[in-house]
């Protein structure tokens, strides 16, 4: 998923992506502990597309906050 295409998406949204990802990442690793994984590189995906989502997060976070901080002055 493109920072773009999260960029759309509300913060609600944003978090159960993230829950579902992690949930996801969670069971490959598992299952690569016991067995072969058949695209590992999956892993690799997941991991960087949980980053960018906490990322766009967070941008969304401080943005929240800098528009808060400026409009009170």
């Amino acid at each position: 998923m493109k920072a773009t295409q999260i960029r759309e998406l509300s913060a609600q949204d944003i978090t159960a992506r993230i829950a579902e990802l992690e949930e996801e990442q969670f069971r490959l690793e598992f299952r690569g502990a016991t067995e072969v994984l058949s695209d590992p590189l999956r892993l690799r995906v997941i991991r960087r597309d949980i980053a960018r989502l906490k990322t766009v997060l967070r941008e969304q976070a401080t943005a929240k906050a800098g528009a808060a901080g400026t409009a009170g002055r």
